[in-house]
């Protein structure tokens, strides 16, 4: 859960800890869907108010559709992730899955002794290992921002109903040096969810406690790359058809890449023919 550094959040993750034996929940289910109803109320509080673009076309217009966004401090964060002194939030969860690390499959351990091929040596991930975070979540408590319908620029091909990301799952590519790999959107951070003006408009990552970094990204990113745990790169937002093939298109229930396979996989076996013996 990359929403770093948020005392509010700190106190009502002990408030919920310590309301466990006392609360009404009797599964861990239950009580991860409390819990997650707390980060959003600490959330709300947090976030600013928002001034939402008011002109009559959308405001990123102008340019290219997707601009690379240059020289942004990078860190390194990973699923399962657990609390440090820069980091008090676990990643157990993330902002958009409450169980993140049952989803993915375990621990993304990012020790390169337990790293093979991008991937952890003890288990196969069920989600892309390619993964980053940005500091903007569309989604709080249940309603889709008001904001993003004017500042996500593909909101209007993809929305289906309030509440559901259109961030989740999306792709971006990150540049360092002369490499660049490709991941995808699934959690919301450093920091913020907040910043609409640097994710999808011309403004920097605001100063933080990790140098002004404005993205995260997953420790198979990290290895492609080559990057240092903080280190400078270069991203934008990119189409899936403009992802290539590579590392990134192996694993995980999100992935495009799989996903059309099994569509594929699935449409070829519809079309065999029954062969009828007699």
């Amino acid at each position: 859960m990359k929403t770093r550094i948020l005392p509010a959040w700190t106190a009502l993750l002990c408030s919920a800890a310590c309301a466990l034996a006392q609360s009404p929940y009797q599964s861990s289910s239950d009580f991860a869907r409390y819990a997650m109803k707390l980060r959003e109320n600490a959330l709300l509080r947090i976030e600013p108010q928002v001034v939402v673009p008011t002109t009559g076309r959308p405001w990123f217009f102008g340019g290219p559709r997707y601009q690379w966004k240059t020289n942004i401090v990078t860190t390194v964060f990973w699923v399962g992730e657990r609390p440090t002194a820069n980091n008090p939030t676990p990643n157990r969860a993330s902002s958009w899955d409450p169980d993140w690390e049952g989803s993915y499959g375990g621990f993304d351990n990012p020790e390169p002794s337990q790293r093979r091929n991008f991937i952890p040596v003890n288990f196969l991930p069920r989600q892309n290992p390619f993964y980053f975070a940005l500091p903007f979540n569309d989604v709080i408590q249940g309603s889709t921002k008001p904001e993003c319908f004017q500042v996500i620029p593909w909101i209007r091909e993809v929305f289906e109903k309030p509440g559901k990301s259109v961030c989740r799952d999306r792709w971006i590519a990150i540049r360092h040096g002369n490499r660049v790999a490709y991941a995808q959107w699934e959690d919301c951070g450093p920091f913020r969810t907040d910043h609409w003006q640097y994710v999808f408009g011309p403004e920097k990552p605001r100063p933080n406690l990790n140098g002004g970094a404005g993205l995260d990204v997953s420790p198979a990113v990290r290895d492609y790359l080559a990057m240092a745990p903080t280190d400078i790169t270069d991203w934008r937002f990119v189409e899936f058809r403009e992802v290539p093939q590579g590392p990134w298109s192996q694993f995980g229930d999100n992935n495009d890449f799989v996903l059309n396979r099994r569509r594929g996989s699935m449409a070829s076996k519809q079309s065999v023919p029954t062969v009828v013996t007699k």
